[in-house]
């Protein structure tokens, strides 16, 4: 299979269609600065477009202010939390480089990317129809904790992947004439010589002598989604309220969970 940076089309098509190959090249860590890049552009550019949407409400300014600081979220909360996973998994004994690390990150970010762009048609769309501030932002805090979560989750299935490629979980069932003997096999004459199981494939290259711990991984999801909202909030706003003059940030008051309470209250009065 050709690298990520050789294959034709975009690199969320190859993460969605072939996780698997995905996380072989990152254990091997081949063609992996090419896919780095790959995905760095991809969430870029699609978190990009989803912020020009979020801005839209409030004029131009907001929209490519918007689109600045969106990608520029989740970049800020890679940066942030990377040496925490990076520094974790070397305590407890994982062999996960720095690199391997960061693409699984950005395979995170991309997912999400992605899926932001997709659900950006639907956000328009509730601009144009139902122009009411507390509702689209509430639509839209919905739309990124959403995506942000499946992102999180196919970096957790990477995690898993790698376990597996190393030898530390269990590999999906390949032999199924092993598993599934005809119903005469339960007479043992008929079979004097029982079959054996197929010798276990070694280890690719590149193989971690120990899995990466998965339960300290959960912790550190949580972490990534605490300090993405917080950054989101330091960083608001990124839907700027119509009839109200332009602003590149606020005052840092409040809380972002106390705010969508109150967003939600505001919709019920």
């Amino acid at each position: 299979m050709a690298a990520g940076g050789g294959r034709a089309g975009l690199i969320i098509e190859w993460i969605l269609r072939d996780r698997e190959g995905l996380w072989r090249q990152i254990l091997l860590q081949s063609s992996l600065n090419t896919i780095l890049r790959k995905m760095l552009i991809s969430s870029v550019v699609s978190l990009a477009i989803y912020g020009l949407v979020l801005g839209a409400s409030a004029g131009p300014l907001q929209a490519i202010a918007s689109a600045v600081k969106l990608p520029l979220l989740f970049l800020l909360t890679l940066a942030i939390c990377l040496p925490t996973l990076y520094l974790f998994n070397l305590v407890f004994g994982a062999r996960l480089s720095i690199r391997q690390a960061l693409a699984l990150v950005l395979v995170s970010i991309t997912v999400t990317g992605a899926l932001t762009l997709a659900f950006a048609p639907i956000s328009l769309f509730f601009l144009v129809t139902a122009n009411e501030y507390e509702f689209f932002k509430l639509l839209n805090v919905a739309i990124l904790m959403l995506t942000g979560f499946v992102g999180l989750s196919v970096m957790v299935d990477g995690m898993r992947g790698l376990n597996r490629l190393s030898g530390h979980e269990p590999q999906p069932p390949t032999h199924p004439a092993y598993l599934a003997r005809p119903a005469h096999s339960a007479n043992p004459e008929s079979h004097p010589h029982p079959e054996t199981p197929p010798h276990p494939a070694p280890k690719p290259a590149g193989a971690f002598d120990r899995p990466v711990n998965t339960r300290l991984l959960y912790v550190w999801v949580l972490l990534f989604g605490f300090v993405g909202t917080q950054l989101a909030w330091t960083l608001r706003p990124f839907i700027g309220e119509p009839n109200h003059p332009f602003q590149l940030f606020r005052d840092i008051e409040g809380s972002f969970y106390g705010n969508v309470l109150h967003t939600i209250a505001s919709l019920f009065s």
